[in-house]
């Protein structure tokens, strides 16, 4: 591998360690609000689950969905708790209390130093809720929506800067499901609306919900034929799953987030050289996670119940190896991947569980989204690798070492992540770092694991890292070793 200070992906927007919270399972009730809890602030969140999120450091959260934005009615989440309606929830089919709501969530995301990424309703909603919307969360005051946000008890604006025109609308699952040309429309016009409200918003339009939709990427195509100057970004969605335990194929699974990516990156460059326009779409990978764990048991939840355990994935060893994977995926891709949201912070196919009334504990795939949130803050360089490969079920030449390289000038600190996909051998990593002369190595961090389904419960913490990682640089060269079936962090810093 080579590392060079001159090999210059594109300087990180810190907004990739994002994640996101819907109204859906646990997410919310139990999740970051308990108010019976031992933990419980005078708001009811949860203080454990507060340090926990710090810990991760996250900059932006999207709220309040995914599928369930699709009906749902913001005005139900605002004014004094007792007066809101109990709704039936249809996306999860679930009674949704609507004890938080907008000005709630924004309270919590400023308790964990995050921003809030907001979605509006383009299902069963359009234009008319969406401008009142964003009336009531941006306008300083003096106009009916923005005065009833002070009754409320929110003087101040929220300055929400980064909208979801809407959720998956090219997913037949969607409620107010809509075609390319439905939606652009839509997405079009509700975008001019908000931004007569409120010049300053950044917004999102829908993208495919994934790379297996039959409409992808003709759906990109259309959406931007409508909305190429209108909108700042369009949404790329993308599970991945273990189901046939082929660990090997499923740890290759990020070389399809990376084809998505460039196949997002060339859409958009088509329709800005189509238009003659001189303006750059990037690209918001704002749902993104493994997620199969949980299916079967999903099924067998009882409809309209209040908060039941849904889509609560346990996640095992090497899950938090493809997650490594794909968080190296977006620093590679940088240049035009500025938002990418983990799909989702707690209890809901997320790095961080709790019990109702007890413990908040970290899963196996909270070290990687850690540890890339936390030395992943700068500039990414592109390695020039040299790796053995091999062949899966769906992948060819599937590079032994997945790698990234983060150069931090101001802390003058570079990082390489690495995972080492051999399920038996390690690696010997020999990595060219003399750009960066009168550096050392700081620190080894390695996730490894006899036991690729090892998991984490409230009890026991089978999987965490340590640093004890192998590695030396001498005349510039790091020589390292790679555990097999490991992810690793190697943090170099200039000598003092």
């Amino acid at each position: 591998m080579v590392v060079d200070k001159d090999f210059r992906v594109s300087e990180i927007d810190d907004r990739i360690y994002g994640s996101f919270i819907e109204h859906l399972g646990r997410a919310v009730y139990g999740g970051v609000y308990e108010p019976d809890h031992p933990e419980a602030d005078e708001n009811g969140f949860r203080k454990d689950v507060i340090e926990l999120v710090k810990e991760l450091n996250v900059p932006i959260i999207r709220y309040p969905g995914g599928n369930m934005v699709s009906a749902y009615n913001w005005e139900d989440g605002v004014g004094p708790k007792v007066e809101r309606p109990r709704r039936l929830e249809l996306a999860w089919r679930t009674i949704e209390t609507n004890e938080i709501g907008t000005n709630e969530f924004v309270d919590w995301a400023n308790l964990v130093n995050s921003e809030v990424m907001m979605a509006v309703n383009l299902g069963t909603r359009g234009i008319d809720a969406a401008r009142n919307f964003i009336e009531y969360c941006n306008h300083p005051g003096g106009t009916y929506y923005s005065d009833l946000r002070k009754k409320h008890g929110y003087e101040k604006p929220h300055n929400i800067k980064t909208w979801c025109l809407g959720n998956e609308m090219d997913g037949p699952w969607q409620i107010g499901h809509k075609t390319a040309e439905e939606y652009g429309r839509l997405a079009l016009e509700t975008a001019k609306a908000m931004r007569l409200v409120d010049p300053t918003i950044e917004l999102v339009a829908c993208g495919s919900s994934n790379t297996g939709m039959p409409t992808f990427p003709q759906y990109e195509a259309t959406t931007l034929e409508h909305t190429y100057e209108a909108i700042d970004y369009i949404s790329l969605h993308q599970y991945y799953g273990n189901r046939n335990n082929d660990t090997a194929n499923y740890l290759a699974k990020s070389m399809d987030m990376e084809h998505f990516i460039k196949t997002i990156t060339s859409t958009c460059d088509y329709i800005k050289a189509k238009k003659r326009s001189k303006k750059t779409i990037n690209l918001s990978f704002d749902e993104w996670n493994v997620w199969y764990h949980s299916n079967q048991k999903d099924k067998e939840i009882e409809p309209w119940s209040i908060a039941p355990p849904q889509l609560e994935d346990v996640y095992n060893f090497e899950d938090a190896l493809l997650v490594g994977s794909m968080l190296m995926t977006f620093l590679r891709n940088s240049d035009r991947v500025k938002i990418a949201c983990m799909a989702q912070l707690v209890n809901v196919i997320a790095p961080i569980m709790t019990e109702n009334g007890g413990k908040a504990w970290k899963q196996t795939i909270f070290y990687p989204y850690a540890h890339v949130s936390a030395y992943g803050r700068g500039v990414a360089l592109q390695p020039v690798v040299s790796s053995p490969k091999y062949d899966s079920k769906d992948f060819t030449d599937v590079p032994y070492i997945d790698s990234a390289s983060v150069y931090n000038e101001e802390k003058e600190e570079v990082t390489i992540f690495a995972v080492n996909r051999h399920l038996k051998e390690s690696v010997e990593l020999s990595a060219d770092v003399r750009s960066f002369e009168g550096y050392d190595i700081i620190e080894h961090i390695v996730l490894e694991n006899e036991d690729l389904k090892a998991v984490n419960t409230a009890t026991s913490q089978a999987v965490q890292p340590h640093s004890n990682g192998v590695s030396t640089l001498t005349n510039g060269i790091v020589e390292a070793n790679l555990g097999k079936a490991s992810w690793n962090v190697i943090r170099l810093a200039k000598r003092k």
